[in-house]
């Protein structure tokens, strides 16, 4: 068959060529240039002349897909001032000329020289020229053409993005859309049906369909089941010649994935598990876990599991494991081996995501029974009631009375005997004792409501015979109070009153305070006492609300008769027994203005005038002058006597005259005065004799030239008669201090017959003064007293 067709598209070729080169030459067309064909352009005449077209041709058409041996002809160029001598010469250029087009230059036959393909290159675009063969001139101007490459059916349909992947919920009715497919096919779709495709189904048709034009994939039946088959496997073909015999076809592979839906119920593989747990187990304790199964996936696989029966639910607790999906079971309160062994739950197990469509199928629900064995373990012993105790006991009981018992018990099966005990750290002052075999509570100290009226112990049980299994439990006592406190006035209490205050005047009202807490509350009844039953100045009114007023009875009070009355109140409390006491009440009188605010309460103040004359003004301002005048008198002489002293200082040869008031302080205690001061008045060194001595200072030159002569030996009987004197007048002197002091005095020159001129070392053995009374002066004079007191005969000798 291909021969043969491929024979007869070439005589068809050649055919139409022919044909549609004849169809030209009849063509007209304006021309403004012709009959000089041999000059070139430059010698054209510039003049307009309609004339006949000298061009016979348009475009061409040749057919792809050329399998003779020989070049096929494509078409015929011709001009109209071609005598047929020879003189032209025909040439072509632009896409394939001299390659896949060749042309005759004499004739001006155009042949194709190469298989053309129109899926390729659908046309070429060529450009044709008559010159004159002698000087290669152009007769006419160039002119295009077009050479169109004519379409067979020679490809088939490709599928160019097989092969595919789509999807469909399962259960999706029929008729769903699940995806599209689409083929090209590259031939000419403008001509013929060449490119015209139809779809259809080769294999899976039983499932799916396919529509022919639009290639859209649809579900076929309506029970499609992923649990059943999750995946189809389609093969769909294209046929171009829109499905007619001869026409060329292509295939791809479709994949259809079936998408879950919650169309299944979740199952217990089992209708029931076992499980054993200690009776011992924590709150919260995981027992086990179980699981329900479903054949969906993904999130319709997610369910919650809860608890159906009751008593179930009081002592277990379900959960769901979010990873995966298993019920955890654990205890919701503790359980008990003697109380019950054996307990069975009931687990139910729900889809938490629940389709409405498909609720005709059944309950999306599964039960199950969960049995939990309980095992014994050895417990300890438990108080009954199990959450303390609260006890009362009067606060005048005696010693070794009964507070309360204490009860608790083995719950084992054993029920072996407990032991009691109070935690001392609770009961430091062990005013309770216990039972060990009973748990009966006593006293063991006297009790006090006032002291402290709670007492919080705590109780311990033990095993007799297994000290390891210990329980507490706290106990609270409450002191009953008893009436051993009696009533007090709430505060020293204190009231004033004006001295023309009224009769029946209420000046104060007092409460009184019980540290007793009566159980029927407090009652207090107040009266004054007997010793204040004759008064006749003021009154008691008992208010009847555990308060009291106090009036006046009479009218008149005078302060300067009497500015204070205290007044004894007798308080009396309801008992049993009725215990009192009394208190006072102090009442001031005081002196009050018009209005009756309290202008001053004391007795003194009233002879007082409120105001002050102004003659005794200008006597007070006077001896205010007169302390001003006698203080700077002061200030001014002795600022004139400091002024006499520091003339007279300036001739003094003391260099400093230190005062201590301890013992022995030295020369380098400078507290009292400021040695530096003294010394750049002089500003002379210090230096030192080469013995042992005293030290030296320099004497300032204007006393020395007053001692030494030129050249004359040195007079020191003005500075012995200087010193004497001092001396004299500090020993006659009682009434200064004994401070001891030390003076400096500065002579140049060694080997001076100067000694120390300590007042001190001055003072002979044969003083006439008796220093002895010294050593009565206390320890701060004892050194001071020793350096007066006489020589003893082994110190003289030594």
């Amino acid at each position: 068959m291909a021969p043969r067709w491929r024979g007869g598209a070439q005589a068809l070729a050649v055919t139409l060529g022919i044909l549609q080169c004849c169809g030209w030459l009849s063509a007209q067309t304006v021309r403004t240039s012709v009959g000089m064909m041999g000059r070139g352009p430059e010698q054209w005449p510039m003049f307009h002349e309609r004339v006949k077209r000298g061009w016979v041709w348009n475009q061409f058409f040749v057919v792809e897909e050329y399998t003779g041996t020989e070049p096929l002809y494509v078409g015929k160029i011709h001009s109209d001032s071609d005598e047929g001598d020879g003189s032209i010469k025909y040439t072509i250029s632009g896409e394939g000329a001299g390659t896949v087009f060749i042309i005759d230059e004499v004739t001006g036959d155009i042949h194709a020289t190469e298989r053309l393909d129109r899926e390729e290159k659908t046309f070429y675009t060529l450009r044709a020229q008559a010159r004159d063969r002698l000087t290669d001139a152009p007769l006419e101007p160039e002119s295009e053409f077009v050479i169109k490459v004519q379409d067979i059916n020679d490809s088939e349909p490709k599928f160019l993005e097989g092969p595919y992947i789509g999807s469909v919920a399962e259960l999706s009715p029929i008729g769903t859309s699940v995806m599209k497919v689409m083929a090209s096919d590259a031939d000419d779709p403008t001509y013929g049906s060449s490119a015209r495709i139809v779809y259809s189904v080769l294999e899976g048709e039983r499932f799916f369909t396919v529509d022919q034009q639009t290639g859209v994939i649809r579900t076929a039946v309506a029970d499609l089941d992923r649990e059943t088959q999750d995946r189809y496997e389609l093969v769909v073909k294209a046929t171009d010649m829109a499905g007619q015999m001869g026409g060329l076809s292509g295939s791809t592979t479709v994949t259809i994935v079936i998408t879950d839906v919650n169309d299944n119920p979740p199952r217990f593989p089992q209708k029931m598990y076992q499980f054993s747990v200690s009776e011992g187990a924590a709150v919260g304790t995981p027992i086990g876990r179980v699981i329900a199964t479903d054949a969906d996936m993904g999130e319709n696989t997610d369910m919650s599991y809860l608890i159906k029966d009751e008593e179930g639910g009081e002592l277990f607790r379900v959960s769901t494991d979010g990873d995966t999906q298993e019920a955890v079971i654990t205890i919701k309160k503790p359980l008990d081996f003697e109380n019950k062994r054996t307990h069975n739950v009931v687990v139910e197990a729900v889809n938490k995501h629940a389709d409405p469509r498909f609720v005709d199928l059944g309950s999306f629900r599964d039960q199950t029974i969960v049995r939990v064995s309980v095992s014994d373990v050895d417990e300890p012993p438990i108080f009954i009631p199990p959450s303390g105790t609260i006890m009362e006991v009067q606060e005048d009981a005696r010693l070794g009375a009964l507070v309360g018992i204490v009860t608790a018990k083995d719950p084992d099966m054993d029920n072996v005997p407990v032991r009691f005990s109070i935690e001392r750290s609770t009961d430091q002052e062990q005013i309770f004792n216990i039972d060990a075999v009973t748990g009966a509570i006593t006293l063991g100290k006297i009790l006090d409501r006032e002291t402290a009226g709670w007492h919080n112990i705590t109780v311990t049980v033990v095993e007799a015979d297994n000290q390891s299994m210990a329980s507490q439990t706290a106990v609270s006592i409450r002191i009953l109070d008893v009436n051993d406190n009696p009533p007090e006035l709430a505060t020293p209490y204190e009231a004033s009153i004006c001295e023309d205050a009224k009769p029946g005047q209420l000046i104060h009202t007092i409460s009184v305070v019980d540290r007793d807490e009566p159980q029927s509350g407090h009652r207090f009844y107040f009266t004054l006492a007997p010793e204040a039953s004759n008064n006749r100045h003021f009154t008691l009114w008992d208010i009847k609300d555990n308060t009291a007023g106090i009036r006046t009875q009479r009218s008149g009070f005078n302060r300067q008769e009497q500015n204070v009355y205290l007044l004894p109140i007798l308080v009396v409390d309801s008992g049993p027994p009725a215990l009192s006491s009394t208190g006072t009440l102090t009442i001031h009188v005081c002196g009050c203005d018009t209005d009756g605010a309290i202008q001053s309460c004391n007795a003194t103040a009233y002879v007082m005038s409120a105001a002050l004359s102004p003659g005794a003004l200008i006597a007070l301002l006077v001896c205010i002058l007169i302390l001003i005048v006698l203080v700077l008198l002061i200030l001014t002489l002795k600022r004139h006597r400091k002024g006499q002293l520091m003339s007279e200082d300036e001739e003094d040869m003391r260099d400093n005259v230190i005062k201590y008031n301890d013992e022995g302080g030295g020369e380098q205690d400078t507290q009292a005065y400021d040695m530096s001061a003294l010394r750049s008045l002089y500003d002379f060194p210090e230096v030192k004799n080469s013995d042992s001595g005293p030290e030296l200072h320099p004497v300032p030159q204007r006393i020395q030239n007053r001692v030494v002569g030129d050249g004359g030996p040195a007079d020191f009987s003005v500075f012995k008669g200087y010193i004497r004197k001092k001396v004299e007048q500090a020993d006659a002197d009682l009434s200064v201090p004994p401070y001891d002091s030390f003076q400096t005095y500065a002579f140049e020159g060694s080997s001076s017959p100067a000694l120390s001129l300590s007042s001190i070392r001055t003072l002979s053995t044969t003083s006439e003064q008796d220093f002895s009374y010294l050593s009565d002066w206390g320890p701060r004079f004892r050194q001071l007293a020793g350096y007066y007191a006489p020589a003893q005969p082994e110190e003289e000798g030594s």
